[in-house]
């Protein structure tokens, strides 16, 4: 049983509210998906505050299912990005449903992934659906987690809007299957790859496609 005590809060005034809510916002309409990295280094301090950030997520019964894995190694990057061009090549070869390549085709992706291996940093987010223990006699123990899909998808989001708000572009990423990366980066058995996501500063010429995110009636319901 979890000891309680007081929250700690403080309750804006509503311009206030309304400051942050806006500043939030018009950061947060800015951020776009890059697919252009430089290859300029990124500041590790930057990487490790923005996954404390993530950590900070909600999640079912506090179980804190995830696991963030950082690569900056040159091979290792090589390794990953390799793997995944032969998973995506198969993929656009014909494992992707037609209306799927459809839905793809204005974008302009294919199979080449270059930009998993010029991108400074990778953060390979991995869900645990169960955690392991070893009890005093050396037997090894499950532990379910609850709403894992959820919380490391909660969790993930934070995780962007961190990045962001500190200055990175990040590109989200998740190759099909997915196996390869608990291979290359030696992860237990327990963890599932869930996104993979390259992190850096755009290149010069980066470009992104001219899209539109729906209206506010699009997305939302009041009911009052």
């Amino acid at each position: 049983m979890y000891q309680f005590f007081p929250l700690e809060f403080t309750r804006l005034d509503q311009d206030e509210q309304q400051r942050r809510a806006l500043e939030f916002y018009e950061l947060m309409k800015r951020r776009r998906t890059v697919r252009n990295f430089s290859p300029d280094p990124v500041p590790m301090e930057l990487i490790e505050t923005a996954i404390r950030t993530a950590g900070t997520a909600p999640s079912g019964a506090n179980q804190q299912p995830w696991r963030f894995v950082v690569v900056s190694n040159p091979d290792i990057k090589r390794r990953i990005r390799l793997a995944a061009e032969e998973e995506e090549r198969e993929n656009y070869a014909g494992r992707f449903p037609d209306k799927w390549l459809q839905t793809l085709a204005p974008l302009g992706t294919d199979w080449h992934k270059e930009f998993l291996e010029i991108a400074p940093c990778l953060i390979v987010v991995f869900k645990m659906d169960y955690g392991l223990r070893t009890d005093a006699s050396g037997t090894e123990e499950k532990i379910k987690h609850y709403y894992v899909n959820e919380s490391v998808g909660i969790a993930s989001g934070v995780l962007l809007a961190a990045l962001h708000y500190s200055g990175l572009a990040t590109l989200t990423h998740t190759p099909n299957p997915m196996g390869f990366l608990t291979e290359i980066l030696n992860r237990p058995k327990n963890e599932k790859p869930f996104l993979l996501i390259p992190v850096g500063y755009p290149s010069m010429d980066a470009k992104v496609p001219d899209i539109a995110k729906k209206t506010f009636d699009e997305i939302a319901v009041i009911i009052e």
